[in-house]
């Protein structure tokens, strides 16, 4: 946004982001946190600005009532789980911890908003808006069949993108309730209800085979033209009205 970097999540894929920024990568940048499960913290010691001292990493939490992750992430990342503390990284971190809900400023007009979501232990979205364009990350999920979370509605009110947490077909979901996740489907009927113009489909189940996933993809733009799924090293430019897929 503007001049300033935000990165969403921390999970295995940051390692090659890292990488990506390090001839680039400001000096001072936040990264907001869904929640602390594993798979969306996994791989902050494993960015590559982390080893720089000159860098100073944020770090922003919003599922512990308004407690910083400063704690949680310590117990994750100390022996015997890991062998040293991030306070052993050259970088310099600072946390933050908020509720969800809340509308987190960061200056120079930058506001971004948030919700809560439902999944086990809770869960953060975000709404990024920029430039007249807006974008909202919404994982971990779980929907109610029949039952249309009008908080969420509003939340998502008009976004040009809407990435959503589509792990799951309609027959898994129903074997996996409880585990906070939800379907492209789902999703689509969120955008529609908010008068969202596209999905972008994530958080995809690690059984899911390219092959499969090229199947969603086909089923997810028929159904809402201009969405599709996210890919690995995905750039998504949103200059135009509808978002546009460049790499």
């Amino acid at each position: 946004m503007g001049t300033r970097l935000f990165i969403v999540d921390a999970g295995s894929g940051i390692a090659d982001a890292g990488k990506a920024l390090m001839e680039h990568a400001p000096q001072g940048f936040d990264i907001l946190f869904s929640h602390l499960h594993h798979d969306h913290i996994s791989g902050l010691p494993f960015f590559s600005p982390a080893l720089k001292r000159d860098c100073s990493i944020r770090l922003h939490c919003g599922n512990l009532n308004g407690e910083s992750p400063e704690a949680a992430l310590g117990q994750m990342f100390c022996p015997p789980l890991f062998p040293i503390s991030l306070s052993a990284l050259p970088c310099r971190f600072s946390y933050r911890g908020f509720r969800s809900g809340a509308s987190l400023d960061f200056g120079d007009g930058i506001v971004i908003g948030t919700c809560s979501l439902e999944h086990p232990g809770g869960a953060t979205a975000y709404r990024f808006e920029y430039g007249g364009r807006s974008v909202c990350f919404i994982s971990d999920i779980e929907h109610r069949p029949g039952i249309m979370d009008e908080k969420l509605v509003d939340f998502c009110s008009h976004a040009d993108l809407v990435i959503y947490d589509s792990m799951f077909n309609e027959a898994e979901f129903k074997e996996c309730r409880g585990w906070g996740h939800s379907t492209w489907d789902a999703g689509v009927a969120l955008c529609k209800a908010a008068g969202a113009r596209a999905l972008a489909a994530t958080h995809h189940h690690m059984r899911h085979t390219d092959a499969i996933l090229d199947t969603v993809d086909q089923q997810v733009r028929a159904a809402l033209p201009g969405s599709f799924v996210a890919r690995e090293g995905q750039i998504v430019c949103l200059k135009s009205r509808v978002p546009e897929c460049v790499a």
